[in-house]
């Protein structure tokens, strides 16, 4: 039974949130303010964190930031009455995997959770696999990114999209396609997710982002790697 993290200091919405994912066969944590949030991770370690914006103590922002100074799988959904880009990019700077909008669709959001769920990376045995394009090397094993040597740390959907594209260097992929690889067509979302996430990137593996050497934008169509 997969264990959910429910983070919300409004509690008419936290407890009609726990009440349809337990309808759903999940075992469910509450917590109504940030300290409250880190101290159940820690002790818990649920497999997902539906996580709120705005909290008492310690907002969404620092609680996502703090969890994930140390883990980078554990999905983590926001849930905002703000839909700004501003505050959309920032959460996924911060490594959150998705954005939900207050007020909360309960069906939507169930859908969110089974959808990250099944993406989740699983723990693989150890093994000498990896790619390499020039100074670029992809360890799929540990799931890290080295460039020249130097580890770049990416978030999960950054390290998916990277290697979707890596594996066909030199292809120009879609949006669509690329979206349809590394989110899947069960996900609730739009391809323009893609541009945030390639755009992310292009800051952490180009000398230039805005001249961009390596991810190339192919105008009216989409993206490719380059990487000699």
């Amino acid at each position: 039974m997969k264990k959910l993290l429910i983070v919300d200091d409004e509690v008419d919405i936290a407890t009609s949130i726990q009440y349809v994912l337990s309808q759903e066969g999940f075992s469910t944590l509450m917590a109504h303010n940030g300290l409250k949030a880190i101290s159940l991770y820690e002790a818990e370690r649920p497999d997902l964190i539906i996580l709120d914006l705005m909290m008492p103590e310690l907002d969404g922002y620092e609680v996502c930031r703090r969890i994930r100074a140390n883990d980078k799988r554990t999905p983590i959904l926001m849930l905002t009455a703000r839909t700004s880009e501003i505050d959309t990019v920032v959460g996924l700077e911060l490594g959150a995997n998705d954005y939900i909008a207050k007020p909360v669709r309960l069906r939507e959001l169930v859908a969110r959770v089974k959808a990250h769920l099944r993406e989740t990376p699983q723990v693989a045995e150890p093994t000498t696999k990896g790619l390499r394009l020039g100074e670029l090397f992809i360890d799929t094993d540990s799931r890290t990114v080295t460039v020249a040597e130097k580890e770049v740390d990416l978030t999960f959907k950054e390290f998916e999209l990277l290697l979707a594209m890596a594996k066909q260097p030199n292809r120009v992929f879609s949006r669509d396609q690329l979206f349809a690889q590394v989110w899947g067509s069960d996900f609730l979302g739009e391809s323009r997710t893609v541009d945030v996430h390639i755009r992310y990137l292009r800051e952490k593996l180009e000398a230039n982002p805005s001249q961009p050497k390596h991810i190339l934008t192919v105008r009216g169509v989409g993206y490719r790697l380059v990487w000699d």
